[in-house]
């Protein structure tokens, strides 16, 4: 660790992991609610949407102080600066936690709006905004001061804004519900494949500098070809979600045509990520940051790339649009695009700020591996039960509990997936919470 203020980011890594853990234990609930008949005495107290909720509003939550965490690691190395206030910087952690905690009771007594993914009240909403308002501030005043700008953090930078005034479109309520839905996709599509993007690429790039030692103009050549591709097919690429709410027909080819770019600069990041395994100047010392790299890059080409692809043009979108193949291409995205960076950035930082040279690993792999390999059994699973979804509803047109009853199976089989990735995750935050160094050899 060069820098004192380097030292907030623990703090941030540290509140995340226990609401991952919770968002996972959420995800075995809901789960077992396809593959079990949830006596109803449960489900009148906790609900499949309560749980929803609470699964999907956790993942947001405990992914953006992961983000803002590597923010506060990153920032101080690519400006040669302390962060300008350390004491916003924890205030602003415990405004977001205290959010969280309200927003996470208030969804279990019923206070909602009652959109998907952006169920906080408008109270809550404001509150996050004042969040957010910190935290630019705090970085933006860093740079300023420090003076000294590289593409890495401007990209960062660039990607934080956009994040924030994104979250600005979800905030107000829309009468007509054509455009309510129009601008619920300015959040979350350009979220996920807009701004957060900017951030990861940012913050992946750092991490793969550090690690093999190339020469920074190299870095931020690629850097520059990927945030372009990703604004480019990212932006248009919002059209494949306005294919059925009621906007006009020419979504259909601009959501199929940019849809089927979108994998581009993902997989140009899986090119980037290999190209500096060959041109690595150094000895990775902890091999482990280089496989979550590694994996961060496949498997978010495979969720995000591959699967996205596979069911968004319009011809397959039709009958796919809503089942549990939406859900298979979303965990694999979301774990391959931002759990594993997220974990990647922990592995990275929270043994240097604790002053880890080398640490020992073992625990490290064997959650990684688990995690990975249950996510892709998880995506299989979900996968399957959504085909067959869509082939009985859509296709032959039968009820929904006669596909419900035939999906069964292979939800149970996805909840043993999910036992098992817990398994893995809780492996995973022991390890980071305990992290020793590695035993020399005699």
């Amino acid at each position: 660790m060069e820098y004192r203020s380097q030292k907030i980011a623990y703090w941030y890594f540290v509140a995340a992991l226990p609401l991952f853990v919770l968002q996972v234990f959420l995800g075995l609930y809901l789960g077992a609610s396809y593959a079990f008949t949830i006596p109803q005495e449960i489900v009148d107290v906790f609900s499949f949407a309560t749980a929803r909720a609470m699964h999907t509003n956790l993942l947001v939550l405990w992914m953006l102080l992961g983000f803002m965490g590597g923010a506060y690691y990153i920032v101080p190395e690519e400006t040669n600066s302390e962060i300008y206030s350390p004491w916003l910087a924890y205030f602003q952690l415990v405004v977001l936690l205290v959010t969280g905690v309200v927003a996470l009771i208030g969804f279990f007594f019923g206070w909602t709006q009652g959109r998907p993914l952006l169920e906080i009240p408008r109270p809550l909403d404001l509150v996050v905004v004042v969040g957010a308002l910190i935290f630019l501030f705090n970085i933006g005043m860093t740079m300023l001061k420090a003076n000294r700008w590289t593409v890495i953090q401007g990209t960062l930078l660039g990607g934080l804004v956009f994040l924030a005034l994104l979250y600005l479109f979800g905030i107000p309520f829309y009468k007509n519900e054509v455009i309510d839905w129009y601008y619920w996709w300015w959040v979350i599509h350009l979220w996920v494949e807009g701004a957060w993007e900017l951030v990861a690429g940012a913050i992946l790039a750092f991490i793969l500098m550090k690690l093999t030692r190339v020469d920074r103009h190299v870095v931020e050549k690629w850097l520059y070809i990927e945030i372009g591709l990703v604004m480019f097919t990212g932006i248009a690429g919002t059209g494949h979600h306005y294919y059925w709410i009621g906007a006009p027909r020419y979504w259909l080819w601009i959501g199929g045509i940019f849809s089927a770019l979108e994998p581009l600069p993902i997989l140009l990041m899986v090119i980037d990520t290999m190209m500096h395994v060959k041109q690595r100047r150094t000895r990775i010392v902890n091999p482990l940051i280089w496989t979550y790299a590694i994996g961060c890059a496949v498997l978010h080409f495979i969720g995000a790339g591959v699967w996205g692809f596979a069911h968004t043009l319009p011809q397959i979108n039709y009958y796919t649009h809503g089942s549990q193949v939406t859900v298979s291409h979303g965990h694999l995205a979301f774990f391959g695009a931002y759990a594993l960076l997220n974990l990647t950035t922990f592995y990275y930082a929270m043994p240097r700020i604790k002053g880890i040279e080398v640490f020992d690993d073992w625990k490290g792999r064997i959650g990684f591996w688990t995690m990975s390999t249950a996510m892709m059994i998880m995506a299989l699973t979900f996968g399957v039960a959504g085909v067959l979804q869509a082939y009985i509803e859509r296709v032959l047109g039968m009820g929904y509990m006669t596909a419900q009853s035939h999906m069964r199976f292979w939800m149970l089989v996805t909840i043993v997936a999910g036992v098992f990735f817990l398994a893995g995750l809780l492996t995973t935050v022991t390890d980071l919470l305990t992290l020793k160094p590695a035993k020399q050899e005699a």
